[in-house]
């Protein structure tokens, strides 16, 4: 890929860089989407498809659809950055204010919904909102129907299940364990295609158990990144979310991705030095995983848990061109 940089080690006006698959869902996935489309434009979004709050859920149970919202979220991200693009993105996540049953539907999740149904195909109309935006790749479903989320936690009370992607990311207790239903849901062949294509996936950050996990739960999709030739890079979150990772080191975050899909390796671990409790603990987790630890800053710096898109961009170029530096040791890109 360095042929295609330019001195400043940023992808040449016009060329299109490495080919990448990026895997998440929400304000994760956007964080990642929003660096990546600065070091690539061969880009695909693959979305978590289990919303059931909000917007989404609200369409997803009146009319049996896709829940939108993350999928807006990643088309958003990925929008040209002119003026026409920026309008769109905006136009996109318009809520509705209203006293009335619009009450807090945002536009886009309408219009992809509205051009699914217009068209006999969800992969179709996200096609065309892409086009509208001038997005700079790809939005494509984990999976071709709606799933849903079942957890098994431990409360104060004993062990409990809970169902649902909503009710998963706020019960109170531990998650030990999620699964999928369907247990087997249809993936959209193109999603597959774009993985045997890729020379890169790249997981996370997001909410660990309803927006990373699930990928690797949904049998095709597993399989089908378990056997690509692709590199795999995980991107670690900036903090603890409170009511599902509130237990969790950052370690904890690799295992509990290894328990659920053990024949999963990894090559790089990416992550923001002053996050991380244990720094000997987390080289050790990705160690173990077959990944090498690279420690960058890629936050903001303004005192919030936000990734700054293009220090994260700087970490993946780093890891895709492999200037991985000393194992453990924390370097800052100073922007």
């Amino acid at each position: 890929m360095s042929g295609l940089l330019d001195h400043n080690g940023w992808p040449r006006r016009g060329e299109a860089g490495a080919r990448v698959v990026a895997f998440g869902g929400g304000h994760g996935l956007s964080a990642t989407l929003r660096a990546l489309k600065h070091i690539t434009h061969q880009l695909t979004a693959v979305v978590t498809v289990a919303d059931d709050g909000g917007s989404s859920g609200r369409l997803r149970a009146e009319m049996d659809a896709l829940p939108p919202g993350d999928l807006r979220m990643a088309l958003a991200s990925l929008c040209d950055d002119s003026e026409w693009g920026l309008t769109w993105r905006d136009v996109l996540q318009h809520r509705f204010k209203t006293h009335g049953p619009l009450d807090n539907h945002a536009l886009g999740n309408l219009l992809i919904v509205a051009l699914g149904q217009l068209l006999g195909n969800e992969v179709d109309g996200l096609d065309w909102v892409g086009r509208l935006l001038g997005a700079k790749g790809r939005v494509l479903p984990m999976a071709a129907v709606p799933v849903e989320i079942e957890a098994d936690l431990e409360t104060e009370n004993g062990p409990t299940v809970v169902r649902g992607q909503s009710k998963v990311a706020t019960a109170p207790g531990i998650v030990k364990h999620i699964r999928l239903i369907p247990e087997n849901p249809p993936v959209v062949p193109d999603v597959l295609t774009a993985i045997a294509d890729a020379e890169w996936v790249v997981f996370g950050p997001g909410s660990w158990y309803t927006s990373v996990l699930p990928h690797l739960l949904v049998s095709d999709l597993h399989q089908a990144l378990v056997q690509t030739r692709a590199r795999r890079a995980l991107v670690l979150n900036l903090t603890k979310q409170v009511g599902e990772t509130d237990e969790l080191s950052a370690g904890d975050h690799i295992r509990v991705l290894s328990q659920h899909a053990p024949d999963f390796a990894l090559d790089v671990v990416i992550a923001e030095p002053s996050m991380v409790d244990d720094i000997d603990d987390l080289e050790t987790a990705a160690r173990d995983v077959g990944a090498r630890l690279l420690l960058r800053q890629v936050c903001t710096g303004a005192g919030r848990p936000l990734h700054d898109p293009l220090r994260l961009a700087a970490a993946l170029r780093d890891a895709f061109e492999g200037v991985l530096g000393e194992v453990g040791r924390p370097e800052t890109w100073l922007a």
